[in-house]
């Protein structure tokens, strides 16, 4: 699903955001990733994401290549990722339906099939009273499961979530990385970013990957 073989990531002003990455990602996954701000988090993700290219080292995800001249290839790898952003990215004037839907419109769906998937996704956040709500009028924690709704309603093979916890309460974090783990099944990985490893204390399942200074270090959970 995801291998990494020695990336390394250069931006151009210079700073080296991952050094000598070495990891594999399998079909049902669950994947924390950890580390202070400016560790390098961020950085996998838009590697993963096709956003950004390895300097030196190969990536390949979901058995397509993140390179230089992939640009098409990877545009349709990204219909098989569910990203969660920190920013969510939703579109005022609109609806929880409609953002969800939007999210979806790329993929070749009927449209009636295109507003059930949606509906479905808004039910399984939570959501099935707020699915006619325009975006603007929720709250900050019911937007952030419209953009998970939008992640998982195109049935993602690899869901991404970038530090889906922040700005929220030990209790409502919780919830959310429940709900994200929910998502994983033996098709499906799921991989979040945070930086509140005091979140992780009591999860028994899934691998640890601490990102410090563009190196990674793994462990197994439980």
């Amino acid at each position: 699903m995801i291998e990494a073989k020695s990336v390394c990531l250069k931006y151009s002003d210079g700073t080296i955001a991952l050094r000598n990455v070495d990891l594999q990602v399998e079909p049902g996954d669950m994947v924390y990733i950890t580390g202070p701000s400016g560790s390098g988090k961020t950085s996998l993700l838009k590697l993963f994401m096709g956003v950004e290219y390895p300097t030196s080292g190969s990536l390949e995800v979901l058995g397509q290549p993140i390179a230089k001249g992939q640009a098409s290839e990877i545009r349709q790898l990204r219909r098989s990722i569910g990203p969660v952003f920190q920013e969510f990215k939703l579109i005022k004037g609109r609806t929880a339906l409609e953002n969800v839907m939007l999210g979806m419109r790329f993929l070749d769906i009927p449209q009636r099939r295109l507003r059930e998937d949606a509906t479905t996704a808004l039910v399984k956040v939570g959501l099935e009273h707020k699915i006619l709500s325009l975006v603007e009028n929720l709250s900050w924690g019911e937007g952030q499961r419209v953009a998970i709704a939008r992640a998982v309603a195109r049935q993602p093979l690899l869901i991404l979530a970038d530090e889906p916890t922040g700005n929220l309460d030990k209790d409502n974090a919780l919830n959310i990385l429940e709900l994200l783990t929910s998502f994983k099944n033996r098709n499906t990985a799921v991989i979040i970013t945070t930086h509140a490893t005091h979140l992780l204390e009591g999860i028994k399942e899934g691998r640890l990957i601490h990102v410090d200074n563009g190196s990674i270090h793994q462990e197994r959970l439980g």
